[in-house]
């Protein structure tokens, strides 16, 4: 059996004649022309040098699916993964209850089942919550990890590959939770959520909790006029106040490292307004802040090394031996392009929002709009409106960096095999390698961006 890693954790384990029914379900579907090569079958017992060879095939075949928009957008492949997810943590179908938290820490809880894919559960929330169906695309599902501070450290935001419920229960530890929050970078689309009761109430508590916990930065007559505001219970006007306020938007991550301006630099990055902002202590301990515009952004790539053994894999995630790092190449200034590389464990989940960011520039660009982008139901069944075809999908599973020696060497000695895939590059002569995440934005930079 092979292992797929998603963000260090085991998402399931595949034989080769599953992949091998994906496969042929995909040429059925797509036809011959579209769907890549499959490593061919052997009649005699594989030796181990072929055994690393037909991993090696496998893994190239999931990235080469999942970097076609139209396979790796599939219901056909996003299916297979969360049957696999569902049998590999060999929970069965049944109704259970499943807790959501909001941002003031209330307790949503639905009834689901086991079974029911990301958005279903979604829709669940928002049907108890009573949001309006227009708005439940502004909103997603994330998996995060209370801390002891009573705040959160984000996970990932839950896929449409993944069963919510199999997702949180199978990591065996009640700190980790699933949050609802909103789910658009671009805070002119407040005024869409905040025309509905439900929706405004839920940016209010998010814009309370995100202040109480330090991500958006408030001064002390800031703080006593958003105060006198609470007081009243003007939920808009506080908002309105609060979108001036530094970070407003932003999403912070836990404190991590990264190599510039130096290698080994502490960082605390936060994700928002179209950026990833840095405040970095140098060496000198002197702390410096700045940002990097996701436009300047030529390409990024998420990196990993999973140990794997034959025991129970993923019981304990989050420990020092998975180690993720983002690299992004930027633009610092007309002809100079750099690689910037953050080391940590939200890898993933950092990836994950430069390409909601990316998505939501080029929807806005084409003159489309947010509510467009997001899945609706005809006749019972959940499919994406046509303008989602032009937008990539978000980074599935860990990428694997084929040209760091040291990594390749640990794969191959590991008892266990990982397979890992990504999401598309923007064009193929962008960039040679395979885990690369072209970016659409950039592609239109011109010099008034300099």
């Amino acid at each position: 059996a092979y292992n797929i890693h998603v963000n260090g954790v085991l998402h399931c384990r595949v034989r080769y004649s599953q992949l091998l029914g994906l496969h042929e379900q995909l040429r059925k579907e797509y036809g011959a022309n579209v769907v890549p090569a499959f490593p061919p079958k052997k009649i005699f017992t594989l030796t181990p040098a072929e055994v690393e060879q037909r991993r090696e095939q496998l893994e190239k075949y999931m990235q080469a699916v999942r970097q076609d928009p139209t396979l790796g957008g599939s219901e056909t492949f996003n299916s297979f993964l969360r049957k696999a997810q569902q049998e590999t943590q060999q929970i069965p179908t049944e109704e259970v209850v499943l807790e959501v938290l909001l941002s003031n820490g209330q307790k949503v809880k639905v009834t689901i089942l086991t079974s029911d894919q990301t958005e279903d559960v979604l829709e669940a929330v928002a049907s108890k919550l009573d949001l309006l169906d227009d708005l439940v695309g502004y909103f997603s599902l994330f998996l995060v990890r209370e801390t002891k501070d009573g705040g959160f450290s984000f996970v990932r935001k839950l896929q449409e590959f993944e069963l919510p419920y199999v997702s949180v229960t199978s990591l065996h530890n009640p700190e980790f939770k699933i949050i609802l929050r909103k789910s658009y970078w671009d805070s002119s689309y407040d005024d869409d959520v905040m025309e509905h009761r439900v929706g405004l109430n839920l940016l209010y508590a998010q814009t309370v909790s995100d202040i109480e916990h330090g991500w958006i930065l408030v001064n002390k007559e800031q703080h006593r006029q958003l105060k006198s505001l609470q007081e009243k219970v003007s939920k808009k006007e506080f908002i309105r106040l609060a979108q001036t306020l530094k970070y407003y938007g932003y999403l912070k991550f836990d404190p991590c490292v990264t190599d510039f301006p130096e290698k080994g630099c502490h960082v605390v990055v936060s994700a928002g307004n179209n950026e990833l902002n840095f405040q970095v202590r140098l060496p000198s301990e002197q702390i410096k802040e700045g940002s990097f515009k996701v436009t300047r952004m030529r390409c990024w790539r998420v990196t990993s090394s999973v140990p794997m053994s034959n025991g129970p894999s993923g019981s304990s995630p989050g420990k020092s031996e998975v180690k993720l790092e983002l690299a992004f190449e930027y633009l610092m200034s007309k002809d100079r392009l750099q690689w910037v590389t953050i080391t940590s464990p939200q890898a993933i989940m950092l990836s994950i929002c430069l390409q909601s960011m990316v998505d939501e520039l080029m929807v806005k660009k084409s003159g489309g709009s947010i509510r467009k982008m997001f899945r609706r139901r005809v006749n019972g069944a959940l499919r994406r409106s046509d303008s989602q075809q032009a937008v990539k999908s978000p980074p599935l599973l860990d990428s694997p960096d084929a040209s760091r020696e040291p990594m390749a060497k640990l794969s191959s000695k590991l008892t266990s095999v990982s397979l890992r895939g990504i999401s598309h590059s923007s064009s193929a002569n962008d960039v040679g390698a395979n885990d690369f995440h072209g970016n659409y934005a950039f592609e239109g930079i011109g010099d008034e961006d300099l």
